[in-house]
Formats: structure tokens, C-alpha cells, sequence
């Protein structure tokens, strides 16, 4: 497994198939069922794949993707973090999901502060956006903490309105 970066508390590395059943439990969460959407990952067959199909590609085709969040001192998984390209964007976009028992500790802020700097300092991209839903208050208290900007509302589809941050 590739480490990608570390933050005081927090290690965060590549995703392998050996963490289906943290991301099945992860994808199913309520807050990420609320804001991000229902994957339909309830095996870990499913889990396995879409850590191959997705996470693992993006590795591959894009050089980032989402990584894996853990205590560095405990290696425990509490969330993901960082990359995407998405086709219904132009620019990059920065994610993240953390279990809600971790929650209100600072990890997140910790792994997407780490994570815009490792996109300007070290991946040279020079134009980070996110994207969150409109009633992610959390998110956006968040987005705006690493520096991002409400832009505008965007359409992903017809029943998918969310905010542009960049």
C-alpha cells in the first residue's frame, strides 16, 4: 500500500481490495447516504469492486484519487480523503467522508488541508474546486475553513443540485 501523505495525527495511503469492509461500511453510513448518495455497495463483492472500478482507476489513470484516512498512531480507517476528476467537471475536484463516531475532532480539516497542499506542492495543480450538497453545512463550513469560495449552483442532473466551491 502507497502512503500518499502524512498530518500530525493522520496517515493517509492508496485504497486496497483489503479495505472492502471498511468502505462498505463507510459508503453506508447516513450522512454519506444523505450527501453523497446510495452506491448500492452492500456486500463486499460490491465493496471490492468498487474499489477496483473506481478508486484503483483513478490511481492509475490520473496519477490521485480518494485515499484512504487512518490514525497514524492505531492505523484504525476513519474516513477518505482526497482527489477526483470528475467528466461533469472541468476542474479537480477534493473530497471527503469520514465515520460519523469520528466526527467533530478536526481529522477531516487535518487530511484536506494536507491534501490541497499535496495537490499545489506536489501534483502541481494549480486550480482545486469541490463540490458539496446544498444542505452539507458541515461541508461547506469546511470548504470555506481550507480556503475554497462558494462559486455558484451547479446541475450535475435532474435531480442533483450542488454547490461549486473553488
Amino acid at each position: 500500500m502507497k502512503k500518499i501523505l502524512e498530518t500530525e495525527r493522520l496517515c493517509l495511503r492508496e485504497f486496497t481490495l483489503n479495505d472492502a469492509a471498511f468502505v462498505q461500511q463507510l459508503v453506508n453510513t447516513p450522512s454519506w447516504l444523505e450527501f453523497i448518495g446510495d452506491r448500492n455497495i452492500r456486500s463486499l463483492e460490491a465493496s471490492q469492486n468498487y474499489i477496483q472500478n473506481s478508486l484503483l482507476q483513478s490511481y492509475a489513470t490520473n496519477g490521485f484519487g480518494l485515499w484512504l484516512m487512518e490514525l497514524k498512531e492505531t492505523k484504525i480507517p476513519i474516513g477518505m480523503c482526497g482527489l477526483v476528476k470528475r467528466d461533469s467537471l472541468e476542474d479537480i475536484d477534493i473530497g471527503f467522508a469520514l465515520l460519523p463516531e469520528f466526527g467533530r475532532k478536526g481529522y477531516t480539516y487535518e487530511a484536506a488541508k494536507a491534501t490541497m497542499n499535496y495537490a499545489k506542492d506536489t501534483l502541481n495543480i494549480q486550480k482545486i474546486v469541490a463540490i458539496t450538497d446544498t444542505k452539507n453545512v458541515a461541508s461547506i463550513g469546511l470548504l470555506n475553513k481550507i480556503g475554497l469560495q462558494f462559486k455558484k449552483e451547479l446541475q450535475l442532473s435532474e435531480d442533483d443540485t450542488v454547490l461549486l466551491f473553488s
